[in-house]
């Protein structure tokens, strides 16, 4: 038994918009439809979050500068500074992100300290 293969020769038609009902005031004495008007909502950006580094004794200073480059996609100098200002302040900030990202940052830079026997830590504090 041969098969028959069809194809479509015309483009399938869109059906046309539903006809809009048009309001008229009965007797002149108006109508009871109620007009509502549509305001345009004022959002706000979303809460910004910095994430920070904070120091200890026990990191070396190379790992903290290749986590700030790896997670943070900054230049071997601007990590150094980073990891200078960590170093002598006790604490630094390695970027600023939506809440989500930066807690996702949080997590990335912790798994990969665990992993190397690291205790560095990493915060996610928000931007008043």
């Amino acid at each position: 038994m041969a098969r028959m293969k069809f194809m479509a020769t015309k483009s399938p038609k869109i059906p046309p918009a539903p006809p809009v009902p048009v309001l008229k005031p009965e007797d002149g004495r108006g109508s009871d439809s109620v007009v509502l008007e549509r305001r345009p909502q004022k959002t706000k950006p979303p809460q910004m979050h910095q994430v920070v580094l904070l120091n200890d004794d026990y990191t070396p200073m190379e790992f903290v500068v290749v986590v700030i480059q790896e997670f943070f996609n900054k230049d071997r100098d601007t990590a150094t500074q980073i990891m200078l200002k960590i170093h002598l302040d006790g604490k630094g900030i390695c970027g600023v992100f939506s809440k989500d990202v930066a807690a996702t940052k949080v997590d990335q830079v912790t798994e990969a300290a665990r992993k190397n026997g690291h205790p560095l830590q990493c915060v996610s504090e928000p931007i008043e």
